[in-house]
């Protein structure tokens, strides 16, 4: 059964689908499930694999797998197993305790480009737990060996297809800014960014203005890229894409924490 849990996390993984994972941490009384049963339930409250007890603690870890999904975070319920049936018709007449975590795909970052910003963006994104598709025709694959994805065979970007929650920069030096960001603004993704100067998101915005996308579309394209650090150096400027990228995704300031009310005393 373990091996059969561990086979399905790593298919969910690779797939990037959540999941939870339930686990019996404690039982009182009788029970159709072990202390360390575990099991896999899908975001319909489907269970994939494993057991952890009859249809009274099935549906209430459905239901718990559910609430965790929603808040992102574990936690630990009590189950009343005195209707849960148990051989021949009989109740368990006992309680379990049950720890359901979560485990949601890491937030995905698509870097359109390539050079050394590009290189730090993919560096730092990693380390702050992001996965990273690079798209780009120059892209070479052992650069980014660690990356999620690269791409290097799609120069109309028509691969890039970002999901709700996804992040996207673009930094293709101003070859496929405009490809690029019209594929973007297709999508649910949440952050767009251009990585180029004002006169240059300027000009790519008015074209796509021209092309029929509306002012609040537009609005949803960040450019320049990133906060204001002071950056010069192209680590500098993608610390400062990551900063307003983590900004957003956590619901920040990006004030300085000595000037905020909610600063850690």
């Amino acid at each position: 059964m373990i091996l059969d849990i561990l086979k399905q996390q790593l298919e969910l993984h690779k797939n990037r689908r959540p999941y939870a994972l339930a686990t019996v941490v404690e039982i009182l009384g009788s029970s159709s499930a072990k202390p360390a049963a575990k099991a896999l339930i899908d975001v319909s409250g489907h269970i994939l694999v494993g057991w952890i007890g009859g249809g009274c603690a099935q549906s209430m870890v459905a239901k718990a797998a559910l609430e965790c999904f929603a808040s992102g975070e574990p936690r630990v319920i009590e189950i009343d197993l005195n209707d849960e049936i148990f051989g021949a018709g009989m109740p368990c007449g006992g309680s379990m305790r049950v720890y359901v975590e979560p485990v949601l795909p890491k937030p995905l970052l698509w870097l359109m480009g390539h050079g050394r910003i590009v290189e730090s963006l993919c560096e730092l994104a990693q380390r702050l737990g992001f996965e990273v598709i690079i798209n780009d025709p120059q892209a070479i694959t052992d650069k980014f060996s660690s990356a999620y994805r690269v791409i290097n065979d799609d120069s109309r970007y028509q691969q890039l297809q970002p999901q709700p929650g996804d992040f996207v920069v673009i930094a293709t030096h101003h070859k496929g800014d405009y490809e690029a960001l019209s594929r973007a603004l297709h999508s649910e993704a949440f952050y767009i960014a251009l990585v180029s100067s004002r006169k240059r998101a300027g000009l790519v915005l008015t074209r796509l203005g021209q092309e029929g996308f509306s002012e609040t579309s537009l609005a949803r394209v960040r450019a320049p890229a990133g906060l204001n650090l002071g950056a010069k150096l192209p680590e500098e400027i993608a610390l400062s894409i990551l900063s307003e990228m983590v900004m957003l995704r956590r619901g920040g300031l990006g004030q300085p924490l000595c000037q905020t009310a909610s600063a850690t005393d």
